[in-house]
């Protein structure tokens, strides 16, 4: 080479690799914390295995499913809070498995950002560990990716992928469903994962002061409100699961209780949801007076206190009620079934709103 030619080298370019390793050899510990039989517990590979048989499994179907965090991580990167995002990224993936019945069993994630930041990216894969230990499933490997010129100082996004399984027959598709179920809810934990757009608007907009006590829980700041992490259900719903006990559920995210419900019917089922069945927890009360935010909107865009929905038969209900509180669960009276096109209606002290079997939201007075 010319000497007169200037060496170029990835680092200059805005790629440490030494730091991408560095990251590899500290977070070796968190996904140690994290595996379960089936796995071999090693990463850096160029793939993880799985061994379903080593698992317990005979034979299996494979259940795989993928989702982010939304923009609830830009509220945790204005903050600096990336404890728990890791926690919301594992719940938004293992709750949309254990409602196919299936069991989590290992996942992956993909972090990408602009300038890799060890002690940030530690601290996102500390929280994805935890969420892997409270779902029971293994992280086996994922992507961490540097990429100058995608994205702004100091942002990241996430990813995750996760595949469970379950006993081929056993699988929930909602086909058990019929008029005269009972929908059961399982409280949320706060906003979950779903309409932080919105909450982002209105903490702009009205002034939020989200480093004070919040009006509606004044032994909270209001930032940890917000950023509480989302609620997994994987280990107190799979024993009932296994036992028979639950015939369908519907993970509460994005599009709410209209959307969501009738995702798991089958034709000739209607969910009619009574929204004053349970007490409108008081962070969602805020942001509804907040936004002047009208019910139908809310009950397509948050979660309304519900994370989950159980359909259960009648004979059943008690049995599921009395086991999930022993288990540490909220449940709440939601609504039932009855016979009339594929869809939901939500009714309340405040009006009523449907949810036609295509999804599409309508205002019925």
């Amino acid at each position: 080479m010319s000497s007169d030619t200037p060496s170029y080298t990835y680092e200059q370019a805005g790629v440490s690799i030494d730091a991408g390793n560095r990251l590899v050899k500290a977070i070796g510990p968190l996904v140690k914390a994290t595996m379960r039989p089936g796995t071999d517990g090693e990463i850096g590979g160029f793939g993880g295995f799985f061994d379903p048989k080593a698992a317990g499994y005979k034979d299996p179907l494979l259940v795989a499913g993928n989702d982010g965090v939304g923009t609830k991580l830009k509220l945790a990167i204005d903050t600096d809070r990336h404890d728990t995002v890791g926690i919301d990224l594992v719940a938004m993936c293992v709750n949309d498995l254990i409602v196919q019945g299936a069991e989590p069993l290992f996942f992956l994630d993909y972090f990408a950002t602009g300038k890799l930041e060890n002690g940030v990216a530690e601290r996102v894969i500390a929280g994805i560990a935890e969420g892997c230990k409270e779902a029971g499933c293994a992280l086996i490997g994922g992507e961490t990716a540097e990429m100058p010129g995608m994205y702004a100082a100091g942002d990241y996004d996430l990813a995750g992928f996760c595949v469970g399984a379950v006993e081929r027959g056993e699988q929930l598709t909602g086909e058990r469903v019929a008029p005269g179920h009972i929908l059961l809810g399982l409280a949320s934990s706060g906003v979950h994962s779903n309409g932080f757009s919105l909450v982002r608007r209105l903490a702009e907009d009205k002034g939020w002061k989200l480093d004070r006590p919040a009006l509606f829980d004044q032994d909270k700041l209001l930032i940890e409100t917000l950023l509480e992490p989302t609620r997994i259900y994987v280990k107190t719903l799979l024993p009932l699961v296994r036992d028979g006990l639950i015939d369908a559920m519907a993970h509460i995210t994005g599009g709410g209780l209209l959307e969501n419900i009738p995702r798991v019917l089958p034709e000739g089922a209607h969910a009619e949801v009574e929204a004053d069945g349970w007490d409108q927890p008081g962070l969602m009360a805020f942001l509804q007076a907040q936004g002047n935010i009208e019910p139908g909107e809310m009950a397509r865009t948050f979660n309304c206190g519900v994370g989950m929905v159980l359909a259960v038969a009648p004979s059943k209900v008690e049995l599921v009620r009395s086991r999930l509180e022993d288990a540490g669960e909220q449940v709440l009276a939601v609504g039932r079934i009855v016979e009339g096109d594929k869809g939901c209606t939500v009714r309340g002290s405040q009006g009523t709103w449907s949810a036609k079997d295509d999804w599409e939201a309508v205002h019925l007075g």
